[in-house]
């Protein structure tokens, strides 16, 4: 065995749950929150191709990352239960959450060290043991080094993911560019591989220098201003934003924890001020407020992927205020489950353009359906649907209603309560975004069992 199974992930194009949960995390580290390793531990190791598009777990394009060299770590802490659980995980399944953290270890980095080769069968089948007919043995390359950092999440059903908590998840290209003695191991990947232990440590980022950057994601606007933070000198535990004259909480994005939900310095505008508190619950370079606007580039919505925001700063004088009490900021986009080989990747928001619920209804009919197939794989399917209300009236409590062929299941939806009905699905509209003013659009999308084609057809709204 020269690779982990299903190595490449198929990247979901909006976030990481089914369940969509609202949880704005306290400013200290969360109740069933997990401790970090002693260190340092030794796990399995895999490896998996690339972020995909157009996120990561961490809420960031992989073209945006601070390193190249990344790792994934466990979403789930479950030895023996290869079950799916809502993200983030909240409540009773507080206590599943593997060293993911519900995304509060994103943006950290490991000192990840090579450790032995497996001679037997290492497949990562559930319920069976690692290195199976065989011995971990050291070899040549035991001993290399490489310096990498937490950019994704592993949530799937199998052995690594589940039962070693310490198991990392590895970026492929990364495995011939451990280095021992100065040098590059250049060839241990793919015939002195077979998926090997590996030790690690969390460590602060290597020669920090600069400052954070800011980033807004795609379809963030005034009232949904989704922001990714990276270039963070030791990971990210919350944003906190200005608004009202008054310091509050952000929501993270689900559980992408370099992603965070603000809120404009009055209600609905495009100018923000933020501050950042890092993982050991300190408030960056000394409380440091970042001041920043909607870029020009994304007029009232982003299009991009990622659009970097420039900002100037200001740093007050004395000690930090306290920490915010957690409050109401504008909702946390749903996510939708994971595929089949995939960690989650984050959501894109609807235009949230909130029209006056006394507004004269749209008349029904009066819209545009964009519908396409984002991922697909043997079993299943993600699609994506955008709807645009093309009447002169806002369209209060939008829905939209469709075909899918016979055989296709409906597993989870985001951005819209997505339901289905034999072969009658629906989609309405998130309580966070109930009404699509004229000209406005709103995306929303959902995983499917089954083939993908020939696809959705017989697109109404009402």
């Amino acid at each position: 065995m020269t690779g982990r199974a299903n190595s490449v992930r198929r990247r979901i194009w909006a976030a990481a749950v089914a369940a969509v949960l609202l949880t704005v995390w306290p400013a200290a580290t969360p109740a069933g929150a997990v401790d970090d390793p002693p260190a340092p531990v030794t796990g399995s190791a895999t490896y998996f191709d690339g972020l995909g598009s157009p996120y990561g777990g961490c809420g960031m394009p992989q073209s945006e990352l601070d390193s190249q060299d990344f790792v994934a770590l466990n979403v789930y802490d479950t030895p023996g239960d290869y079950s799916f659980y809502p993200r983030p995980l909240t409540g009773a399944n507080a206590s599943k959450a593997g060293l993911w953290n519900n995304g509060l270890n994103c943006g950290r980095y490991v000192k990840v060290t090579v450790s032995d080769y497996c001679t037997g069968v290492n497949d990562g089948a559930p319920g069976q043991a690692f290195c199976r007919n065989g011995s971990w043995v050291s070899d040549a390359y035991n001993g290399a080094t490489l310096t990498m950092l937490v950019a994704d999440s592993c949530g799937d059903s199998n052995g690594w993911c589940r039962d070693d908590p310490y198991h990392l998840d590895l970026s492929k290209p990364s495995l011939n560019r451990f280095a021992k003695n100065g040098t590059p191991v250049g060839d241990m990947y793919p015939n002195h591989w077979n998926n090997r232990h590996m030790t690690w440590s969390f460590v602060p980022a290597p020669g920090y220098s600069g400052d954070i950057r800011i980033g807004f994601m795609k379809g963030a606007q005034a009232w949904w201003p989704a922001i990714a933070v990276s270039h963070l000198p030791n990971g990210i535990h919350g944003v906190e934003y200005y608004a009202d004259g008054a310091w509050k909480q952000a929501q993270m994005n689900s559980d992408m924890g370099q992603s965070y939900i603000i809120g404009g310095v009055t209600q609905g505008a495009t100018q923000f001020q933020i501050r950042v508190r890092d993982v050991s619950d300190s408030l960056v370079n000394g409380g440091r407020v970042y001041s920043f606007a909607l870029p020009a580039s994304c007029g009232s919505q982003c299009g991009a992927d990622y659009t970097e925001a420039s900002y100037t700063t200001t740093t007050p004088s004395g000690s930090p205020s306290p920490s915010p009490s957690p409050s109401a900021s504008p909702s946390a986009s749903p996510s939708a489950s994971p595929s089949p080989s995939a960690s989650p990747s984050p959501s894109v928001s609807p235009s949230a353009s909130p029209s006056p619920s006394a507004s004269p209804s749209a008349k029904p009919g009066t819209c545009q359906v964009t519908y396409q197939v984002a991922s697909s794989w043997q079993g299943g399917f993600t699609a994506n649907v955008t709807v645009k209300n093309t009447g002169a009236a806002a369209w209060p409590n939008w829905t939209v209603t469709w075909d899918m062929p016979s055989g296709v299941g409906l597993v989870s939806g985001w951005s819209a309560t997505v339901t289905s009905s034999g072969t009658r699905w629906t989609a309405k509209a998130p309580s966070w975004a109930t009404s699509l003013a004229p000209g406005a659009s709103a995306s929303f999308g959902f995983q499917g069992s089954g083939s993908s084609s020939p696809g959705a057809s017989g697109f109404a709204c009402s």
